[in-house]
């Protein structure tokens, strides 16, 4: 047998080799795009569906929130309407809007200490409230962590705070006029004792729910009384602070009007008595709305405060 033939057997006798798989790689592909795009398919019709959910969600929750108080203002303007319809001295919705136009077209115009805008007359009262509360706060606050830190102040302050806290505030105007023989400290001052018994009332009682496991460590580190106020004390009792504050402006800011009413002087007070000597009622209602909005903004201002400053907030 020849070299030739022997090779040509083995050749012969050689499987054959088996296809590419070519057409397999194309068919998994097809079956990989064809699970594939049923999955995508409900992936996008259930981000849609979330979306729609979202978005009546939302929806619902903004009717919620702005249809009540639209019905609200609605119900008050109709029977502010119909009053006005029944009287011919009181001025109804539409004759208010005009004079609040003229208004606050120029609210800060002075014609001398007894004309001048109401933009000037808010700042006084604001002014005067400011500081009034700040001098309460000053002398409140610390009052209130000696009370609630110390039996025994707690014990000798507590009755007279118990007696004065129930007095109008507008009682001890003429002691304010007495005292400083002025119209505009003695405002002043009845802002301040007016607004100093929530701040004591609230701080003394943020000290006292200070958990005793807390002082009984500052105890065992031997630590100093002014650490365990700034370390301790002050932030457990801050809510509490700040909630006395809130109760204290929303205070001051109704006496100051009446306080003005009494004293003269500049402040919505005295704008809004002034205005009633003049028989300019619209002004007087527009004032009303002017302190009722004001106040608002003071209490939401100090609620925001509140918020960023309690722990149980997050």
């Amino acid at each position: 047998m020849t070299t030739a033939s022997l090779t040509s057997g083995l050749v012969s006798a050689r499987p054959e080799a088996e296809p590419a798989p070519v057409v397999r790689a194309d068919v998994t592909k097809t079956e990989e795009s064809t699970m594939v795009a049923p999955a995508t398919e409900k992936t996008a019709a259930s981000a849609k569906a979330e979306d729609s959910v979202s978005f009546g969600t939302h929806l619902g929750n903004f009717v919620r929130k702005v249809i009540p108080p639209l019905i609200g203002f609605a119900l008050v303007i109709g029977l502010w309407a119909l009053v006005a319809m029944k009287s011919a001295d009181f001025p109804g919705p539409a004759k208010t809007w005009d004079a609040a136009v003229v208004l606050f077209s120029d609210p800060f115009y002075s014609n001398g200490p007894n004309d001048q805008g109401i933009g000037w007359n808010i700042l006084s009262s604001l002014k005067r409230v400011a500081i009034g509360f700040g001098v309460a706060a000053l002398v409140g606050i610390p009052l209130g962590f000696i009370i609630g830190r110390f039996a025994f102040m707690n014990s000798m302050l507590e009755p007279i705070i118990s007696i004065l806290r129930p007095v109008s505030p507008l009682a001890w105007l003429p002691i304010g006029l007495m005292v400083f023989k002025a119209a505009d400290p003695a405002s002043t001052w009845t802002i301040f004792i007016c607004s100093i018994w929530p701040m004591i009332l609230n701080t003394a009682q943020g000290v006292q729910r200070v958990p005793q496991d807390y002082l009984n460590v500052a105890r065992v580190l031997n630590l100093s009384e002014f650490k365990i106020i700034t370390k301790i004390l002050f932030p457990s009792v801050l809510p509490y602070m700040l909630t006395g504050i809130r109760l204290s402006i929303g205070t001051a800011w109704l006496v100051i009007v009446a306080a003005e009413m009494l004293t003269g002087g500049v402040g919505i007070g005295f704008w809004v008595w002034d205005e009633w000597n003049n028989l300019k009622v619209e002004h007087i209602i527009i004032a009303i709305f002017v302190i009722g909005i004001v106040g608002l903004l003071l209490e939401q201002l100090l609620l925001l405060i509140a918020r960023r400053f309690s722990y149980g907030a997050n």
